[in-house]
Order: C-alpha cells, then structure tokens, then sequence
C-alpha cells in the first residue's frame, strides 16, 4: 500500500492525544545498532514496544544506550521481563510501570510482559509489551494471561504491541482480534509484512488497541522520510509496525 501522510503526534483542545506506536523486534542487539537507532528516530514515536531487548550482560546499559540513541527514555521492562521492553518520549507521564515473568514451561524460552500505565494530556492509557511463545499451545495460554493483564490494569484504553510469533489466520491471533482492534486490519498503512526484512512474507508482528481508540494509520513504515532499505535490513531480523492513533481523554467516549 503506498505511503500516505501519517499524522503527527499532538494533544487536542478537548484532552485527547493523537502518538506515534512503534513495535520492533531488535533481536537482542546483535545487528546494526546505528541502523536501528535511525529507523525508530525517523518513525518519531512516542512508544516503542520493543521485543527481544537485551537479557544478559550489562542490559540495562544497552537498553539506556538505545533510549538515548533514540531521545526517548525506557520506560519498563528488558531482562526482568524476559525481553519485552518499553520505551517512551517526555511527553508520557508515567503513572506506574509492571515487569511481569509468566510460567515456565520445561525446555522453552521463559517469556514476560513489560507494562506500563502512562498519560498523554488528559489521556490515560495501559501498555503492554509482548513476545509470545513458538509453541502453539503455550502461546494460545499466553494470549489468554496477556487478556486478563489488560483487564486487571482497570484503564479506559490499552495498548498491546509485539512479536506474535503467528500469522493471522492463527488461533492466538485471532483470539486477540477478536478481543482487540488489530490496527492493520482497522486502518492499514505502509507495508503489511513484518518478516523478514530481506523477504517479507508473513505479518506476525502486530499493534491491538482496545474499543474507543482510534486507528488512524497502522503498517511496516516501507517508505517513511529518514527510513532506507539498507538500514531496514541491517537493523534487525522484523521489520517495525508503526501506528498513528488518538486516544480519548479520560472519562470520554
């Protein structure tokens, strides 16, 4: 789909506030951290939910060293949610942030949610950050805490980013589609296919808002001013899903 002017961030007289949503799969930082730096800044957004942050040695220096790089501040999440991470903009007043591990299953990769609950203006929403499981029973079980940890942050609207490790047509997929708006399906924008960059074949990488928000652009930011092929490439193994959408004020509709 060719690239269309996607709106830019800002707060309305009435409260609401129009951000920026990036997701990106960084895969831990192994690639080209210049190139990746230069994706998210030309996306300019105000969230980045981040999947496969650094885990290990030092990953609280390079989640900072990437904030900075970014000129956004991390908000949540890295190793002490087994990888998701959440960064934002000044512009978010932080209301209160939660790392959360989920159950353990013998011979997987452990996975968590990093979460957030943030205002922009009059406008108060709950983050979550996820990457899900390659398993298909363990992921369908995931998807089901990953809905009761939106209902139990009691906010008006929520945001759900991440690698979904599945296609839409799949049941973990379709159980959040059916639950949340998936912001392609509602306003797609930009490119639809997430992996790979060299390849893109597949959308498994996905934004869902909840009933209330409004969807105003949502896709792989293919050709965005400041966003080159070679620095997609180099960046990581996903490509980024970027969505422009405008959150009531509380207590509106």
């Amino acid at each position: 789909m060719a690239i269309t002017a996607l709106p830019n961030s800002r707060t309305e007289p009435d409260g609401s506030a129009v951000i920026r949503v990036l997701s990106y799969n960084i895969r831990s930082l192994r690639d080209d951290e210049e190139a990746l730096a230069r994706v998210i800044r030309a996306c300019e957004p105000d969230l980045v939910f981040v999947q496969e942050a650094p885990r290990f040695f030092r990953w609280r220096k390079h989640a900072a060293r990437l904030a900075a790089r970014t000129d956004l501040v991390v908000l949540s999440g890295g190793a002490t949610a087994a990888g998701p991470l959440l960064l934002c903009s000044l512009r978010a007043t932080v209301e209160r942030t939660e790392d959360v591990l989920l159950p353990l299953t013998r011979g997987l990769h452990r996975r968590g949610f990093a979460t957030a609950v943030v205002r922009f203006g009059g406008a108060r929403v709950g983050l979550l950050s996820c990457h899900l499981s390659l398993q298909t029973d363990e992921r369908l079980a995931q998807t089901g805490m990953l809905l009761e940890r939106l209902a139990a942050m009691d906010v008006p609207y929520t945001i759900t980013a991440g690698d979904i490790n599945e296609r839409p047509t799949g049941r973990s997929f379709t159980r959040l589609a059916r639950e949340l708006q998936d912001a392609w399906a509602v306003a797609p924008w930009g490119g639809e296919y997430t992996s790979t960059p060299d390849r893109p074949h597949q959308r498994i990488d996905a934004i869902f808002a909840s009933a209330g928000i409004e969807v105003l652009g949502c896709g792989v930011p293919l050709d965005l001013p400041g966003i080159t092929t070679a620095d997609l490439s180099a960046a990581t193994d996903h490509l980024p899903v970027l969505a422009a959408i405008r959150i009531p004020a509380a207590g509106s509709a």
